[in-house]
């Protein structure tokens, strides 16, 4: 089935581009570089006959309920990182587990972390590698570089389904390698490397309607061995404008050995 939405894709410029994050300390303050507001057609995997594989594709959405359901409070962790290593340990084949980061991200203005409304991946290769070094030092860093590890995000809605700024992909093999560019990201405290998505017409763009809390989307983000990032951004778009809950989601990023 297809839906149009709105998303915000990056744009070619002769200089490096950045993002600076908690800009001022201000926690929340966002400084980005110019975006191009677009309106793309989107296939609803709920609906849609096609295939869509993890290997292939770099992003699948599956059923993993959870007994974890607020993520606000302080015990939760533990027992949500390890349905989560289970999962990919079963699933993906993960030979180690390294979850380093949760995100809850809110649909609101006054939210410290809202949905990220650019279409981009986390890093780049430079800021894979380096991340992998600030995640296990350079002595262990090196030694999973002679294997096969990746980057993979883990995004699951929070305490109601998704009907505003679901999360979408667009699929890897509709992108021309010149429509990724290099993003500088500024933090108060250390310096990373993402990748913004410029807009093309042959981009397919693809989504799962009303997410619930009992599924996930799981979507490579770097992968030492060759299987493509996958660019995504919240769509704007509103399922059904009935429903006034708010888009509450958690983002969880895990370093994987194979």
């Amino acid at each position: 089935m297809q839906r149009t939405a709105t998303v915000n894709y990056h744009v070619h410029k002769e200089w490096r581009q950045a993002f600076e994050l908690d800009a001022g300390g201000i926690a929340g303050n966002l400084v980005s570089p110019e975006l191009a507001a677009t309106q793309v057609q989107l296939t609803d995997m709920r609906t849609s006959t096609g295939p869509i594989r993890f290997n292939e594709d770099s992003v699948e959405f599956s059923r993993l309920p959870s007994s974890v359901a607020h993520f606000s409070e302080t015990d939760w962790k533990e027992e949500y990182n390890r349905e989560l290593t289970e999962y990919l340990k079963a699933h993906l084949q993960a030979r180690d587990v390294v979850i380093f980061d949760h995100t809850v991200r809110v649909d609101d203005p006054d939210a410290t972390r809202k949905p990220a409304r650019n279409v981009h991946s986390d890093y780049s290769e430079d800021g894979a590698k380096q991340r992998l070094i600030d995640l296990l030092g350079r002595e262990e860093a090196a030694d999973w570089e002679n294997g096969h590890y990746a980057f993979i995000n883990v995004w699951r809605p929070v305490e109601n389904p998704i009907n505003s700024a679901p999360l979408g992909f667009v699929r890897p093999s509709s992108v021309d390698p010149d429509d990724w560019i290099l993003l500088d990201l500024i933090y108060p405290d250390r310096k990373g490397q993402i990748m913004g998505l410029v807009g093309n017409k042959n981009h397919e763009w693809l989504f799962l309607s009303k997410m619930t809390p009992d599924e996930i989307a799981v979507f490579n983000i770097y992968d030492n061995r060759g299987l493509p990032s996958i660019a995504h951004s919240a769509l704007d778009m509103v399922e059904d404008p009935s429903v006034t809950t708010k888009r509450k989601s958690i983002e969880s990023r895990t370093l994987v050995r194979y």
